[in-house]
């Protein structure tokens, strides 16, 4: 956890007041140090020298940039840049990438030259040691500052500057020891020794060209959009608040300091809109909580676990589509379950506009609702009207004949039962009393075993229509 996030929130104003004014130091300290080694590597004749000088020299560039680039950072989002101006930090890391791997080139051709193929006199003398000591002394002070300050506030650019700088302590250090292996071999007679100047700017140039792999990665990396793993799963693990049954989806995004997150997550079916933006909100205080930095958007969906209340999601699924749905049946055939339904469309609709719109629904269903196997849709215009059909009033007696001997639970009695003759047979109704106290469940099982029996005993029922009531025994 960085020193911002123990803070309760983030005051942009002070950011880019300690940003600016590290960055701005950090200028003049390159102007310095690039001055001071240019002097002495010219006059010792010093290629470790020379070639800290010109990596100072593109530290003072790289410093520039990232100062310019600390405040054009800081300004808000706009209507041209909706999630601010933060990639211009991770453009002025890259630019430092670009011109390390240069100074790379021209260091390593130097020291091949040199080693290999110019003989040259390096001048070491104690002003050699100073300027490269003085080298360290302010890169350490320097590179902590801007890591202090990169840490805090989440600054890209300056964590790009910080392990620039950091990486230039390690070089002078090399370059410093080449120095003293030229010193130690005039003063003892030991030639081999002197070639340790260019070994010593090769050495300088590993070390830059491990920066540059580490910063070009990086800058890379947010300029993409790629992040860390762990951070994905920091933030889907701190959207699990309570009431959350699933973290369905998290897309994060890096611009310079600042963390986009956008997150979908599921509840229970059924809950209330109120609570579900409850959990929402609950979600986006969580993960800001551990990252101030974040701008974090929390979208929610119902649980995908359809399978307790199929029609309901059938219905719920169709009105997203704009149409209804209804008489929808669910059928169980050796282990697989399908689904008939009637769909209600736009009468407006001509059947190739209908039938892709019922393709839609139906990919979306078995999309949602692995275990269907088969879904079979009728397609029929909002607010049909049925047409009267012709009937004519047959027996009652039949019914009633039907039930002598049926099994009924005490209290229930069946009543006020008619039947219709249509074309395609005989249209039974009847009305069911039952204790008020009854289930719904045996009430509605009652009435299907009334159905199973009329059908069992009288031939050519197109239907049966049981109407459930309660009755108190008072």
């Amino acid at each position: 956890m960085t020193e911002n996030d123990q803070q309760p929130g983030y005051h942009s104003a002070q950011a880019s007041k300690e940003k600016h004014f590290v960055a701005l130091s950090s200028v003049g300290a390159a102007v310095v140090l690039t001055g001071t080694k240019l002097g002495i590597g010219l006059w010792t004749n010093s290629l470790g020298i020379l070639s800290e000088a010109a990596h100072s020299g593109l530290d003072l560039l790289a410093a520039g940039v990232t100062y310019w680039a600390v405040r054009v950072s800081s300004r808000p989002a706009d209507i041209d840049h909706p999630y601010g101006h933060g990639k211009v930090e991770n453009l002025s890391a890259l630019f430092e990438t670009s011109l390390l791997f240069i100074t790379c080139v021209w260091i390593v051709w130097e020291a091949v030259e040199r080693l290999f193929f110019v003989e040259t006199t390096v001048d070491v003398n104690i002003w050699s040691f100073l300027v490269i000591i003085l080298s360290i002394t302010i890169d350490i002070s320097r590179s902590r500052a801007l890591r202090h300050t990169a840490e805090k506030w989440g600054s890209q650019a300056l964590e790009a500057d910080a392990l620039h700088f950091e990486s230039d302590i390690w070089s002078s250090s090399v370059v410093l020891l080449g120095l003293g292996c030229v010193l130690a071999a005039k003063s003892f007679g030991l030639p081999w020794l002197m070639k340790a100047d260019a070994l010593a700017a090769l050495g300088v140039a590993v070390i830059v060209v491990h920066a540059c792999w580490v910063l070009g990665k990086k800058s890379v990396d947010d300029l993409l959009d790629a992040i860390p793993g762990s951070l994905h799963d920091k933030i889907t693990s701190l959207a699990k608040v309570n009431g959350v049954t699933e973290v369905i989806k998290a897309r994060v995004r890096r611009a310079g300091p600042e963390i986009f997150a956008d997150v979908t997550i599921a509840v229970e079916c059924g809950t209330s809109f109120e609570k579900s933006h409850r959990i929402a909100d609950l979600a986006e205080v969580s993960i800001k909580t551990a990252l101030p930095h974040a701008d974090v958007v929390v979208h929610v969906e119902p649980c995908k676990d359809y399978g307790a209340d199929l029609p309901a999601f059938v219905r719920a699924l169709a009105e997203k589509h704009d149409f209804g749905a209804h008489n929808i049946k669910i059928y169980e055939e050796e282990g697989k379950r399908s689904l008939e339904l009637h769909l209600e469309m736009d009468p407006g609709l001509t059947l190739e506009e209908a039938h892709r719109k019922a393709e839609g629904f139906e990919r979306e269903l078995k999309a949602a609702e692995q275990g269907l196997a088969e879904v079979t849709t009728h397609l029929e215009p909002t607010g049909l009207r049925p047409l009267p059909k012709a009937a004519e009033t047959a027996d009652a007696d039949l019914a009633t004949a039907a039930l002598e001997g049926f099994p009924l639970p005490a209290g229930a009695h069946p009543h006020n039962i008619h039947v219709k003759r249509v074309e395609k047979g005989l249209l039974i109704s009847l009305h069911l009393a039952m204790p008020e106290n009854s289930r719904l469940s045996e009430a509605h099982e009652l009435a299907e075993r009334i159905e199973t029996r009329l059908r069992d005993k009288i031939p050519g029922i197109a239907r049966v229509t049981v109407h459930q009531e309660p009755f108190s025994a008072d």
